[in-house]
């Protein structure tokens, strides 16, 4: 199975896969927190998604309590921070587990991605980033402190448009 094709629920609760959520457009996968240090990458996140959306491009967040229980809120709560904080428009997926025996299957297959430094395996922290091509196979995996504005990783969404 394609990673486009993985079952998601949006953080409404809809059913649904990449490729229904953003058509044929490259992705760069997020497992987001509202309480982190590292929350402020939103503004980034967003800023890539004005910048590159309309070339094929979208940003999906994924909401993630693993790490020190930095994303506690509801489904209502995430969203309402999200789009009135940082003006979120890019989707949003429903809180799911990203390491360990209950990790979602999406992240099951994106956590056998090395990074730049040939490293594999679990999601170190929030903000921790996949960049899925068109065909959804996986371009590139960028730790969390990569910021959206990292040359190597607008290099990378560049290489994929």
């Amino acid at each position: 199975m394609s990673l486009r094709d993985v079952p998601l629920r949006t953080l409404s609760g809809e059913s649904t896969t990449l490729s229904d959520l953003v058509g044929d457009h490259a992705v760069l996968v997020v497992n987001v927190a509202s309480k982190c240090g590292l929350t402020p990458q939103y503004s980034g996140l967003v800023d890539l998604q004005k910048a590159y959306g309309p070339r094929g491009f979208s940003v999906v967040g994924v909401p993630c309590n693993q790490f020190m229980g930095q994303e506690p809120g509801t489904a209502e709560e995430i969203q309402q921070f999200c789009v009135t904080t940082y003006g979120v428009d890019f989707p949003l997926l429903e809180k799911a587990e990203v390491n360990g025996e209950n990790r979602h299957g999406l992240y099951q297959t994106l956590v056998k991605t090395a990074d730049a430094e040939g490293n594999a395996g679990d999601i170190q922290w929030n903000f921790e980033k996949f960049l899925i091509d068109r065909d959804g196979k996986v371009a590139g995996r960028f730790r969390p402190t990569v910021t959206p504005d990292a040359p190597e990783l607008v290099s990378a969404i560049e290489s994929v448009l």
